[in-house]
């Protein structure tokens, strides 16, 4: 877990600053796709995965180690062919897992986070799913291991493999020639952000696109018919959690709401989208085309979006700081430290939505950081970091409620009797 930690310490930081160039350079050449709640939304979005994958919170039934020692077929030196053997078969497994992803409706829930996005940035990338509970993608390396890569090989080309993905999701690169015949680029990838018809459930390879172009779900960008980001079922709120898990609420109450009790069991592993015809028909859930599509929006004053900036970067250096101390703070620490952070993302991000149940989450929030601190007399060792860091989280867990009551109160409005009772700006 702390090796994990270590290459996240510098993975996150080396995607950040890909975010950060191309915002600046959208904002110099004057078409500037970055709103401050979705990318807000989408760093969240990324920051818990981050926070998920280093509590080991996702059950590997079978890890790639297994099918290493139990089914390698030859024994492989390790040399640069064997890297290059690890990529492909790395994408190669990608490529059919995340195709998995787009056909079957349990697995739909594991990735509609990542295509929830309507705008189209490398801040997107980060949308990253904490609804994998069970991971079954290791399946789809055997080859790797029948070949003999070791794990090792495949530890260290993994996470370049992941930062690789992240440079084309972006609008600001058109089609580059004879490189859209072997990569997969910023268009071919427009094209798979796209809920427009005759892009759905298409360009799915990860790096190479000789995947999509040998099994059929290879789709060109046309000019005569730009993309539209974002899913059909629009998810209309800016919280990560929540996006997480929609999917799966509306397959748990598809299934009790069934009256065919084969319904109830094979809703899961129906085609994506799929829903019992008398389900469908009793609780229709809308839908969106790129006719009448409408991106996700909420009213915001400068001063609630700063204070969501800020949020989000308090959050940020908190995940930080249980990255480099993991192995310190030990366990149960590092779980009470992950819901902290998870109920801190669901809080702001619920204040961004200008949902007054803000201010609840916040009491509770601040509650429980001020109650770690009153128990155990430290914000998890950050004193040794930092002189009097226990007493700066302190105060800033009694800022961040006071400042949540003021937006509530002042600028989102109340919920009475139903209602929401609107404060005029």
């Amino acid at each position: 877990m702390t090796a994990y930690s270590q290459v996240l310490m510098v993975l996150v930081p080396a995607i950040y600053l890909v975010i950060v160039l191309e915002a600046l350079y959208a904002y110099f050449k004057g078409n500037f796709n970055f709103r401050s709640m979705d990318t807000i939304s989408s760093l969240s979005a990324g920051m818990t995965n981050v926070i998920k994958n280093v509590l080991g919170l996702t059950v590997v039934i079978f890890g790639y180690n297994y099918f290493f020692e139990h089914f390698a077929l030859v024994e492989r030196e390790t040399t640069w062919v064997t890297y290059l053997l690890a990529l492909l078969f790395l994408d190669f497994g990608t490529y059919w897992y995340h195709r998995l992803a787009h056909s079957v409706n349990i697995f739909w829930n594991r990735h509609v986070i990542h295509h929830s996005g309507e705008d189209f940035n490398t801040a997107a990338a980060l949308r990253q799913s904490i609804s994998k509970f069970i991971n079954i993608s290791v399946i789809f390396f055997l080859p790797a291991a029948l070949l003999g890569v070791s794990p090792m090989v495949i530890a260290i080309v993994t996470p370049f493999h992941l930062f690789v993905q992240v440079w084309y999701h972006t609008e600001h690169v058109g089609k580059l020639g004879w490189l859209e015949y072997i990569i997969v680029t910023p268009s071919q990838h427009r094209v798979h952000h796209a809920l427009n018809p005759i892009y759905l459930d298409k360009n799915m390879s990860p790096v190479f696109c000789i995947w999509d172009r040998a099994f059929g779900t290879f789709q060109e960008e046309l000019d005569e018919e730009p993309c539209v980001f974002g899913v059909t079922r629009q998810v209309n709120t800016w919280n990560p959690i929540r996006i997480n898990l929609n999917h799966l609420w509306l397959l748990v109450q598809d299934a009790w709401r069934a009256e065919n009790f084969m319904d109830k069991l094979t809703i899961w592993f129906k085609p994506t989208g799929w829903r019992p015809a008398d389900v469908k028909e009793k609780y229709p859930v809308p839908s969106t085309s790129p006719a009448d599509f409408v991106k996700y929006d909420t009213p915001a004053s400068n001063a609630l979006k700063i204070w969501s900036w800020t949020q989000f970067i308090v959050m940020f250096a908190m995940v930080f700081h249980l990255l480099y101390k993991v192995a310190d703070i030990g366990s149960p620490g590092i779980f009470i430290y992950g819901a902290f952070l998870f109920l801190m993302v669901y809080s702001y991000t619920t204040l961004m939505d200008r949902d007054s149940n803000a201010l609840w989450l916040e009491g509770i929030k601040s509650a429980i950081g001020l109650g770690v601190i009153y128990s155990t007399g430290s914000w998890f060792l950050i004193d040794d970091i930092i002189a009097g860091g226990t007493l700066i989280v302190g105060g800033y867990q009694v800022l961040s409620a006071l400042v949540v009551g003021w937006f509530v109160l002042k600028e989102i409005g109340w919920v009475k009797n139903g209602q929401k009772m609107e404060i005029s700006q």
